[in-house]
């Protein structure tokens, strides 16, 4: 058996999981490890041009029957000694591709989101919960181990499938990577965040529900009643014509601005006066760690289950009820009057890199870090 190592997101997609799992096998090809990256035939794809050249991108059928023969094919003929799946439409054909090759690959599931929160677990349908959960269950019991993103996230799933809360590793995002210091110091070319001008209270994320970027504006735009800001909101999304709708029926489209995708948040996440998370569930995200990073201040939703673990309980900024409008309000005045040392803000999250991340997983996966 190789000590290789095969990341496995055939449904890869333009999200923060996938992101994460680029800078994983980068940080496992840079240790040593014969790393793999396997993602379906979809044409160009955001992040993989980051990939470290010594990380062999490999392209399976877009056609899951297919996909799951070509799984199958790839494990008998490369037989790495972990296959690490990330999101659940791959996570059951990573297992069933593992138990059909027996090869002696061994499948690891990366948990990122809080799984009783998701409508599946958490709506009106008895039946439908029980289904769900049973499937879960059943799906997590054949895995040969189990890596969560936050401490809130691995007591859920221990409850969700009953697996033992000792046995499921925590390892943080990746987020704090070697070239973080550049890209933050890089220019910000949006003309709002240029000295002398207005504060600007961000946001940024995929423009989608669950984000919850409409309590966002309207807490901004209470806000801007009494202070002079702006609010810039990063992401792509269904949600953009309604959350632009929104701001002009708030009256506030002068001072509110979309710009879409960015590659790099960083320079904004840096000039922002304060950053805000209203979403109503997170696994650990991201952007929340990288604004800590860049000294920024921030306010979040009390949401399961990353931002209490990141912020300390409200140490590092406040947290507020999700959808209250009225203490996210306070809370962004607060933290605009008011905002913590940047040198205390950088320190609450300086476990989330790469390396740490990398030694982490390969704990877990049995495989001594090189």
């Amino acid at each position: 058996m190789s000590a290789g190592i095969a990341v496995y997101i055939p449904s890869f997609s333009d999200g923060g999981v996938e992101r994460n799992m680029v800078v994983l096998a980068s940080g496992f090809a840079a240790l040593g490890y014969r790393t793999d990256f396997l993602v379906a035939e979809t044409g160009d794809l955001p992040y993989l041009q980051h990939l470290a050249p010594t990380v062999r991108l490999l392209r399976l059928p877009a056609e899951r029957a297919r996909q799951f023969q070509a799984t199958v094919d790839y494990l008998r003929r490369e037989r790495p000694a972990v296959l690490m799946s990330a999101k659940g439409k791959d996570d059951r054909q990573a297992v069933a591709a593992r138990d059909a090759a027996a090869v002696g690959t061994r499948v690891f599931l990366r948990c990122g989101i809080h799984l009783s929160s998701r409508p599946k677990m958490s709506g009106a349908n008895p039946l439908r919960r029980w289904w769900h959960r049973r499937d879960i269950r059943r799906l997590y019991a054949r895995t040969d181990g189990v890596i969560c993103v936050s401490d809130g996230v691995a007591d859920d799933l221990a409850e969700v499938t009953g697996l033992a809360r000792a046995g499921i590793a925590v390892v943080r995002n990746p987020t704090i990577l070697a070239d973080f210091a550049a890209l933050s110091a890089a220019a910000n070319p949006h003309p709002w965040f240029a000295p002398g001008q207005a504060p600007v209270i961000l946001g940024a994320g995929s423009l989608a529900p669950v984000k919850r970027f409409d309590d966002l504006m309207q807490a901004a735009a209470r806000v801007m009643a009494e202070t002079d800001c702006r609010l810039v909101i990063l992401g792509e999304g269904k949600e953009r014509d309604n959350l632009t709708r929104l701001a002009a029926r708030l009256g506030i489209a002068e001072r509110v601005d979309l710009p879409g995708f960015v590659t790099n948040v960083l320079p904004y996440m840096r000039d922002a006066a304060v950053f805000v998370l209203a979403s109503e569930r997170e696994g650990s995200p991201n952007v929340l760690t990288e604004a800590l990073a860049c000294g920024t201040p921030a306010v979040a939703t009390d949401c399961p289950s990353g931002p209490r673990e990141i912020l300390a309980g409200g140490r590092y900024g406040p947290l507020v009820p999700i959808g209250d409008i009225d203490a996210m309000q306070r809370a962004i005045r607060q933290v605009l009057a008011q905002p913590l040392a940047a040198d205390e803000l950088r320190a609450a999250v300086a476990e989330y890199t790469l390396e740490r991340a990398c030694r982490g997983y390969l704990q877990t996966f049995g495989i001594a870090a090189k």
